[in-house]
């Protein structure tokens, strides 16, 4: 069986085509990056706003599952701060700032590479009863 940074990795299709990597995922805790390439880029020439969003999704999605049940977004709103570049690198960590048994509730934050908040993301799940079935997080 796998673990669920191999699922997440693997299994989401859209954030692996967007070159998005999980590195890190603990209980109520996640990491992932993402270099930004030409594709990655909006007629303005800055990061377009679904590539944030797509990263922060991808963390919130590992850190909502990361106790064990399926867990799926009910509710997601983003604040875009300042503008990604062609060849920064983002990073996403998202953490559990309310582990409810039904409602967990999550913050993300989006850097780059020199450690400038970029966009923060909140966002609450809705946990269900079943297993989500992975060997471990890492």
């Amino acid at each position: 069986m796998a673990t669920l940074k191999e699922i997440l990795n693997n299994g989401d299709h859209f954030a692996q085509s967007n070159g998005i990597q999980l590195s890190e995922i603990r209980e109520g805790y996640a990491r992932a990056e993402l270099k930004v390439e030409e594709r990655h880029l909006n007629a303005a020439g800055v990061c377009q706003g679904g590539v944030y969003f797509t990263l922060a999704d991808l963390t919130f999605a590992a850190v909502t599952n990361s106790h064990g049940f399926i867990s799926v977004g009910v509710q997601n709103s983003i604040t875009y701060l300042k503008s990604a570049r062609l060849g920064d690198t983002l990073i996403a960590q998202t953490e559990e700032t309310c582990n409810h048994h039904r409602l967990p509730f999550c913050e993300t934050r989006i850097t780059n590479q020199h450690g400038d908040l970029l966009c923060v993301v909140t966002g609450s799940a809705y946990r269900k009863k079943d297993s989500f079935g992975y060997d471990a997080l890492q």
